[in-house]
């Protein structure tokens, strides 16, 4: 890893940090991405508005950084059945652990939710398993 990723990746992780800050400081709620998209596939929620501006920054910042610095995007063309997949593996996941990594790992760690802890060192144990697992056992995605 190099300085310019590591510093990369701390600015990332400072804006993630005050974004939830301030999300909890002017809506009173925690930044779960997927509590928030979740409560857009049924019937409209009060604050609807809210999730939409909320998803739709999401998307916008995403499509700026590959519009204005496309060196920071990683360029993968993994195939749409693959990461259909894995949305869905991912979708049903947060449904399981009643959170996603932004809502349990940045939000919940940092209100000393037990039940965020417990879901955050699962997220990295799981993770950690699947990069060995992958890597490893079927010799895919990158150096063994």
């Amino acid at each position: 890893m190099n300085d310019s990723t590591v510093l990369l990746s701390l600015a990332g992780g400072a804006l993630i940090g005050l974004a939830a800050s301030l999300v909890l400081l002017t809506h009173g709620r925690v930044a779960g991405i997927s509590g928030i998209f979740g409560g857009l596939l049924g019937r409209p929620p009060a604050d609807f508005s809210f999730r939409i501006a909320f998803i739709g920054g999401l998307v916008l910042a995403g499509l700026g950084v590959a519009l204005l610095v496309p060196d920071l995007v990683p360029h993968t063309s993994p195939s749409i059945l693959l990461s259909a997949a894995a949305g869905l593996v991912v979708g049903f996941g947060t449904r399981l652990g009643n959170g996603c990594t932004s809502g349990h790992g940045v939000c919940g760690i940092s209100r000393l939710s037990q039940r965020s802890i417990v879901a955050t060192v699962t997220f990295m144990v799981t993770g950690a398993v699947t990069v060995y697992v992958v890597r490893h056992v079927f010799h895919a995605g990158g150096a063994s």
